[in-house]
């Protein structure tokens, strides 16, 4: 009996051991995951949405911690200098639709790299640019014609629509 209880606990130990390590890997912070849309935690989760704006979407993990929710974005691939514009705005689109499904306003939220996290604050000056982002965007569905981004011009060459695009890159 005693054999068996010793071999509880270390089963026990081992299991919490390994789900830290996980934890860590995908870059969450201390605190419970109400939320998650990766296959390997659960079954999959009904998208965030709000009306007023016609957004929805999924973020990677919902943290709760502290009475805050916080939403975690996971990228692969290496970890740039800074966080890019595209993932900054989608950190903040999360933030709103917590707030908004949640009742919450999250004070960050954090993109994880492989390697590098950014904690990124979720402030009424970003809050204010995503809207205006949003915005422009639902203004660019009716438009015949709308310029497309080139910023980077690796995204370019990998692009779908490519061979039909007259604004590609080289």
């Amino acid at each position: 009996m005693l054999y068996l209880a010793l071999a509880l606990v270390l089963m026990a130990i081992l299991f919490f051991w390994q789900s830290n390590r996980q934890r860590q890997a995908a870059g969450l912070p201390g605190g419970r995951v109400i939320y998650t849309d990766t296959r390997d935690w659960s079954e999959l989760e009904k998208p965030l949405y709000y009306a007023a704006l016609d957004l929805t979407g999924k973020p990677d993990y919902l943290i709760e911690k502290n009475n805050q929710i916080i939403p975690v974005e996971v990228k692969s691939g290496r970890a740039p200098d800074a966080p890019y514009d595209s993932h900054i705005y989608q950190l903040a689109a999360y933030c709103l639709l917590v707030e908004k499904t949640y009742a919450k306003r999250p004070p960050y939220g954090i993109i994880h790299y492989e390697g590098r996290d950014f904690a990124v604050e979720y402030t009424h000056t970003l809050e204010q640019s995503l809207l205006e982002l949003l915005t422009e965007m639902k203004r660019d569905e009716f438009r015949k014609t709308v310029a497309r981004s080139h910023e980077q011009a690796s995204r370019c060459k990998r692009c779908g629509f490519r061979d039909v695009c007259d604004q590609r890159l080289g």
